[in-house]
Formats: structure tokens, sequence, C-alpha cells
């Protein structure tokens, strides 16, 4: 696993995933982590830290990770930079990138043709600069092959708790996540910018298809009956597995995913009536008990605030 580091690196995107990758070795995993930078020195990174390299930028035939930096798509990219992202991925065999990063292996083609995505901030300029690339706007991570690029910051988490998952079992991603004190998966299909539910649901649980079903359309009718024919188990079944792998109810995760949805909606200026229909609550006096409830704001507080 090879991650590239430059000057004015979100230090997050280098970090995140290191440790993920850390703490996959040493629950048994074998990735040999370095971070390489275009000249192989120290760089400086958008906090204002100093991070060390392992070395300098060459053509692993491994996973390498791209990270982005604040601000870099406002300007030209330094030929440098654009040349140790080619030398790079020339000869990996999996391709990622974490936030702004994407818009680096844009730069050099790679994405042509193929989805991906990026940070939402960023969205409207990926697609206008790079229009052969297939923008997928509201996803966390986007897998198109053996490239997988990711959205904002903490989505690098997301997206190398996914590879470890990939490489070496749900099992194991579950207790990298346990070890973090982070969740195992956000439904893909949720706004980068809302609050998603995470849970420690693994890739072959009947409740991953689920789950990220609830995620997409919150609003549907997702009755206990309806839940269950979508997991393909029994009502009782249902309850149970929701109890065990998600900690919780059915009915009370729906309320979950739909809060979230309607905080997503009020943020962006939907009205309250809009929010409420949208996300799956029906009338206003719905969403305000449970934000009440939940928030301990009304949802009009809330839209004023955010």
């Amino acid at each position: 696993m090879t991650i590239l580091a430059f000057d004015g690196v979100t230090m997050i995107d280098v970090a995140g995933p290191s440790d993920v990758f850390g703490h996959a070795t040493r629950l048994g995993a074998d990735y040999a982590l370095r971070v390489v930078s275009p000249d192989g020195q120290p760089v400086r990174t958008a906090s204002g830290t100093t991070l060390g390299v392992d070395g300098v930028v060459d053509s692993p035939q491994g996973t390498v990770l791209v990270p982005g930096a604040y601000g870099m798509v406002d300007f030209p990219f330094a030929p440098g930079l654009v040349d140790a992202v080619r030398q790079l991925v020339s000869a990996a065999g999996r391709i990622t990138s974490v936030c702004t990063g994407s818009f680096l292996l844009a730069e050099i083609g790679l994405l042509d043709g193929r989805k991906a995505t990026t940070h939402w901030r960023q969205v409207e300029r990926f697609a206008q600069r790079y229009p052969r690339i297939a923008v997928q706007a509201d996803a966390l991570y986007v897998r198109d092959g053996d490239i997988v690029t990711s959205a904002g910051v903490s989505s690098g988490i997301d997206l190398a708790l996914s590879l470890v998952e990939s490489d070496h079992g749900p099992d194991l991603a579950a207790e990298v996540a346990r070890s973090m004190v982070v969740f195992m998966q956000r439904p893909g299909g949720q706004s980068q910018f809302s609050a998603p539910s995470r849970t420690h649901v693994g890739r072959d649980s009947p409740l991953r298809t689920l789950l990220d079903a609830v995620a997409l359309d919150p609003a549907e009718n997702w009755t206990v009956t309806t839940m269950s024919a979508k997991a393909s188990v029994s009502p009782r079944q249902l309850t149970r597995l929701f109890h065990d792998e998600v900690g919780t109810t059915p009915a009370r995760y729906v309320e979950l995913v739909r809060l979230e949805a309607a905080q997503d909606l009020l943020s962006r200026g939907h009205t309250v009536a809009s929010a409420a229909a949208r996300s799956g609550f029906g009338s206003d006096e719905t969403l305000r008990r449970v934000f009440v409830q939940r928030l301990g704001v009304t949802p009009g507080a809330y839209r004023a605030q955010h």
C-alpha cells in the first residue's frame, strides 16, 4: 500500500486510511504501508505540520492512494505533482483517491469513461472540467474496476475499510472499525454531507442490501413486511438481525435514516413540509416530534441554523 504525500496535502486524507491499514495489519492483515512524496522529502501539510515520508515516488505494483488538498483545484497543478501521480499509478494493481485526489487521477486521463466521485463542494467543477467522467455526485466512494474514488475527507476511512473488507473479509474489517471506534459502513447512497447512519453490517449479511435500499429511498413504505421481503428473511428473523447486527429495531432504524434525510433536505433549503414529505415522515407534526425528541430542536430552528 503506497500513499502519496505532497505539500498542502490534507492530513486526514493520509492519516485516516493509514490508520485503517495499520490496525488491519496488527489484527492479521498483510499491508506494507509506505508514504512517498514527489522528491522524497518531508512535506508540509495543510494543517501546518510536517509529515515525514519513506521515500520518493516510484512505480509500485500494489494498491496506491492519491489524497487531496484544500484549495488544490483552484490553481493549475504543479507539473511535478501531476508527473508524480502518473508514475505512481503506472504499474499499480489498484488505484484509489480521497477527496480532491480524484482531480489528479482525472488530470492524467485515468478516469475517462469511468464512474467517479469527489468532494461534494467540487462535484460541479469536477464534471465541467472532465466531461468524459460519469460523475457520481452523491456517493461516499465509487468503484469502477480497479479504481476507487472517494468523497470528502472522512470518506477515506470508509474507502479504506471497504478495501480491508474486500481483501480480508467483513469480520476483520468490522474488528478494525471497532478498534478505531468508527463504524464500518455508511450506506453508499447517502448524501456526502448529511449525518449518515453507519452500521457494522458485513458484506454477506441479509441486511446489507436492505440498509442501502432504505438509505436510497427513505420515503418508501418501509414496514416490517416490506423490509423482510427485501432482505429475503421472515419478519421474526428480520427483527432478530436488526437487534444483533444494528442494535435497534427495524422501525427505529428507518426513523433514524429518515431523520438524517430530513436534516439534509432542511440544510439545502427545503421547507419543513417538503422535508417531511420527501424524507418519509409525511406530516410536519411527525417530523417536529422526531426532531424535538432526537435533536432537541424544531425542524424550523434546525433549518434556520443550517
